[in-house]
């Protein structure tokens, strides 16, 4: 039930990885997305900045209700090119409507497309790749393994030995990263949309994500439709991103069998419900639609919630009548 869970170079180094065998270079743009975290955002660019694979751009959409001018102005003043040249462009896309995170990722894709890249890399602001090498692995790793689509792990922030998110390993929850990073890769595993490098013609195959989901929800849906596809795709255990972990809103139940999620925040929590419902309907997955009925109301009632139980109910009522979306009122 949780959402996210799927069954130092050098100079002369830099151009082995990114010059294809056919003489061609990759080109890579950056999608990120931003709403009010001007500090994270800071770290992103730096980190973004001194990736040893070259960036031709970075798109940046902020929905934000401060907009973080400030931070790229100081992003770009603080990593010009060689001979005084600029650095990577940042191509700052004010949004003065919140488009939630499926809407800002989907304007700032466009905008990476828009620029002629190869391979767009999606970034969330409170994420950032974890040292200088990670682009250039993401890269030899889809070559070799002639992907689709590449994702890091994406390490907790507060503890990078732990995974953000679950992974299921021989039918086991783990999020412990030791287990993972001896692997290598592994197949048919990937985490949108922290991190994850996508063929820019992957969208043009099966769209954008969907902005009716504001939050939550819109990485299941697009990793369905990359599924139906029959898309090639995978996850580099070798390198990752930082990302605040989502540990309190998992809620095993049955010995970790099913794992309700229940977010923080009112609306978190019926955008997150709702969006379940429509996604168990819309793909007929009747194991996502019998773990959640079941998981959900015993979470609750096991806890004497009531009151959650009511708005769980109405929620997940509305999902599977395709009703009850938009942005929050708010906004």
């Amino acid at each position: 039930m949780t959402d996210r869970t799927t069954d130092a170079s050098t100079d002369g180094a830099t151009d082995s990885i990114t010059d294809r065998a056919d003489g061609i270079t990759d080109t890579v743009a950056v999608a990120a997305v931003t709403y009010d975290r001007h500090e994270e955002l800071a770290q992103l660019l730096r980190s973004l900045a001194v990736q040893s694979a070259p960036i031709r751009t970075v798109a940046l959409v902020d929905s934000g209700t401060h907009p973080a001018t400030a931070v790229v102005d100081a992003a770009r003043a603080a990593n010009p090119g060689p001979a005084g040249e600029a650095g990577t462009p940042i191509h700052y896309l004010r949004s003065e409507a919140n488009l939630g995170g499926a809407g800002g990722f989907a304007f700032a894709i466009l905008a990476a497309i828009a620029s002629g890249a190869q391979w767009i890399w999606l970034m969330d602001d409170d994420g950032h790749p974890e040292d200088e090498r990670c682009l250039a692995e993401l890269l030899r790793a889809a070559h070799e393994h002639d992907l689709d689509i590449v994702s890091p792990l994406v390490a907790a922030t507060s503890d990078p030995t732990r995974l953000s998110f679950n992974f299921r390993i021989n039918g086991l929850l783990t999020n412990d990263r030791a287990v993972l990073e001896p692997m290598g890769y592994l197949p048919n595993m990937v985490h949108f949309f922290n991190g994850a490098l996508i063929r820019a013609d992957v969208f043009s195959r099966i769209g954008l994500p969907d902005m009716k989901f504001f939050i939550r929800g819109d990485e299941v849906d697009f990793l369905a439709r990359v599924r139906r596809a029959g898309l090639k795709y995978g996850t580099l255990a070798t390198v990752a991103v930082r990302h605040p972990a989502t540990w309190s809103e998992m809620k095993p139940i049955f010995g970790g069998f099913i794992t309700p999620v229940i977010p923080d925040g009112e609306f978190k929590r019926f955008s997150y419900f709702r969006n379940r419902a429509y996604l168990a309907r819309k793909y007929r997955n009747l194991r996502w639609f019998g773990a959640d009925v079941i998981g959900f109301p015993y979470y609750f009632l096991t806890h004497g919630d009531l009151k959650g139980l009511r708005a769980w109910f109405a929620a997940y009522s509305a999902g599977l009548r395709g009703s009850g979306f938009g942005p929050p009122p708010s906004a």
